[in-house]
């Protein structure tokens, strides 16, 4: 077989694999995540992971061995999200901190709100609804409208007094 290759349990090979590989390692995970604490994480955990195994680690592959531990830990991380995800979703609103008395003011006030929305004149409706639903500005409703800034303002205004007299401050 040759010259032994060098050996993962020595020290000083293990810090000059951690020097040679962490970086890039860290930036592959964090391509993926997007966050730079999970990506650290994951690269301590795979040098720990080779670390524990380094008896069994080859120091020819150990570079391909940590890309494959690094992102076997990340799918894990993406998994257990997907899990945690899918339970809340199962559970909905039922794990929430609100007391059952707010959330039945919480949705009586919604169709309150939503037929006091729908009660509007059509002009001011319509402006309502871009301005705090779809989060656009005056100037923009402006010019999607063909009206003045002015305009925009003023129907505005009408329609938060309306909906202020049906339904208290907003």
């Amino acid at each position: 077989m040759g010259i032994k290759s060098k050996n993962v349990c020595d020290d000083q090979v293990f810090e000059s694999i951690f020097k040679s590989y962490a970086k890039d390692i860290k930036r592959y995970i964090f391509s993926k995540t997007r966050d730079a604490q999970i990506a650290e994480d994951i690269v301590q955990d795979a040098f720990v992971k080779i670390w524990e195994d380094c008896e069994k680690v080859l120091f020819d592959t150990v570079k391909n061995y940590l890309y494959t531990i690094a992102n076997n830990l990340f799918l894990n991380i993406v998994k257990h999200n997907k899990v945690v995800h899918a339970h809340q979703q199962i559970n909905g609103k039922t794990s929430t901190n609100e007391s059952p008395e707010f959330l039945v003011l919480e949705e009586e006030f919604l169709i309150k709100l939503e037929k006091a929305i729908k009660d509007l004149p059509e002009i001011q409706r319509e402006v309502f609804l871009l301005n705090r639903i779809e989060k656009k500005k005056y100037k923009d409703i402006a010019e999607e409208l063909g009206l003045s800034v002015k305009a925009v303002e003023k129907r505005m205004h009408g329609a938060l007094l309306v909906l202020r007299e049906k339904i208290g401050n907003i």
